[in-house]
């Protein structure tokens, strides 16, 4: 049934088929001893003594044909088919190395090879007597150009790894080679290289401002789970998907998903939402306050984790963002925070593999999570809206009135105090009035949602820059508002 692979091809190189056949009448010599006298001489002398030795020097001395008495041999001059000779490789190398082991965990190689080694590899295998000589195997398209042509010299459009690696790193070839869904041809261009490019500097950003928020922090305060803020909360439960997600990716080995993931976390879940949100109570709150330090907490977890879990692809971006990371044991710290380690592993690639903490999920939780910050998208347009007509610069500049059903009202009027941190305005009223006032936005998303945009009274704090009516009240502080007074007290 398989008219397109044979076991012998007729070249005069490669290994041999080690028969002999009689020169006198042509039957051939079966015996398995002539087999392992042969092999033994081409175990000490290598498989071109086959071509190069005569019958007589390969053979012990009086070997007789069987059926005439003659002593006159032929050597087979057919080798055997390299696919033949790489499917017993399994049994050559896996078998006799102690270093290795049988079967192998994965087989690798291109899509042509479901007919060429995988296969015959698995012919080899079975029809010795033993089982599968691999747990799986894993196939791979071509590299192709950007239009999904072949790539060749004549074409001018070959773009060599080295060369990808001289002008931008092999980070950069690591995340294309991440980024690509390999079940298919994968291409290259400077087009999509550009664009890996921008993906790689938002995740390495990422990793940088989370760093730099943890100048002052120290992993072995002693901070309760108990304290964290419900946003942070929030974002440690992306950080737990996350995870999964990316373990499930190298498990399936659908690397592209690992890169699609980590790059919508950094830039959604982190840079556009949680850390959006996060600056306010960064720069602004008490230092030692325990708001901010529940932020510095999740962060620090966050940084931690994300380094781990792009370390097999972003390998030095990842080694160098663990040498930032604050030490726990503060006694341990160095003068320069590059030299330092983190906890005790003095490399990211000594530390475990992050798992899942289930402790942080919880999905009427992250559903309602994810209400607010489908209202806030609808909160950002009304914004935009006010900036274009020039009503307001910064959002800062804004005050919020929703006008809500009483099912929105229910939801968000507990969080009444913390909607101007989630919108990032200076102040926001809540109504069950759906009408809302002549001019405004009306949620085409979000049923029962409509926004109505005002320029905030009062002054601009200089610390802050959130507007206040009471700056000015208290002499000693005449510019900043009654909140950061209390942070500098």
């Amino acid at each position: 049934n398989r008219p397109d692979w044979c076991i012998s091809r007729q070249r005069s190189w490669g290994v041999p088929i080690t028969i002999f056949s009689c020169k006198k009448c042509g039957e051939y010599l079966m015996d398995k001893s002539l087999v392992d006298y042969v092999a033994g001489i081409i175990d000490k002398k290598g498989a071109d003594v086959w071509f190069t030795e005569d019958s007589k020097k390969l053979l012990p001395d009086g070997t007789k044909c069987p059926k005439c008495d003659s002593e006159e041999f032929r050597k087979e001059k057919d080798i055997l088919d390299v696919w033949f000779d790489s499917g017993v490789s399994q049994a050559a190398v896996l078998r006799t190395r102690p270093d290795l082991r049988w079967p192998a965990d994965l087989y690798l190689e291109g899509s042509d090879q479901h007919r060429g080694w995988f296969q015959s590899s698995l012919l080899a295998s079975l029809g010795s007597g033993s089982d599968m000589p691999y747990r799986s195997v894993l196939t791979h398209g071509f590299v192709v150009d950007g239009e999904g042509k072949k790539m060749s010299k004549s074409a001018g459009n070959v773009i060599a790894p080295q060369e990808v690696i001289g002008k931008h790193g092999a980070e950069i070839l690591r995340l294309w080679v991440s980024a690509e869904d390999y079940k298919e041809d994968v291409r290259i261009s400077s087009e999509i290289l550009t664009r890996l490019i921008e993906a790689y500097r938002k995740i390495r950003n990422t990793c940088r401002y989370l760093l730099g928020n943890l100048y002052d922090f120290d992993p072995d305060f002693h901070f309760s789970e108990e304290g964290l803020l419900e946003i942070d909360r929030w974002a440690l439960a992306r950080l737990q998907r996350l995870t999964a997600k990316v373990q499930k990716g190298y498990r399936d080995f659908e690397f592209y998903t690992i890169f699609h993931s980590i790059y919508n976390f950094c830039t959604v879940d982190m840079s556009a939402t949680y850390l959006d949100i996060l600056k306010d109570r960064l720069y602004t709150f008490r230092a030692d306050s325990p708001e901010r330090r529940s932020a510095q907490w999740t962060m620090y977890k966050i940084l931690t984790t994300l380094t781990k879990l792009m370390a097999p692809i972003l390998s030095f971006t990842a080694e160098e963002v663990w040498r930032y990371i604050p030490p726990k044991d503060p006694v341990e710290k160095k003068s320069s925070a590059a030299d330092s380690a983190h906890r005790d592993e003095e490399s990211v690639f000594l530390s475990k593999f992050p798992q899942v903490e289930e402790k942080f999920l919880n999905d009427s939780f992250e559903q309602k999570w994810q209400r607010f910050l489908q209202i806030r998208d609808e909160v950002n347009k009304a914004l935009e809206t006010a900036r274009k007509n020039r009503l307001i610069g910064s959002s800062l500049e804004a005050d919020v009135s929703l006008h809500l059903s009483e099912e929105l009202y229910k939801l968000l009027s507990p969080y009444k105090d913390f909607l101007p941190t989630l919108f990032i305005v200076s102040g926001v009223s809540i109504k069950t009035d759906t009408r809302g006032p002549q001019g405004a936005f009306v949620s085409e998303e979000v049923d029962g949602l409509n926004v109505f945009v005002n320029k905030a009274e009062g002054n601009k704090c200089e610390r802050c820059w959130n507007y206040s009516v009471d700056i000015g009240k208290d002499k000693g502080h005449p510019t900043i508002c009654p909140r950061c007074i209390g942070a500098l007290r």
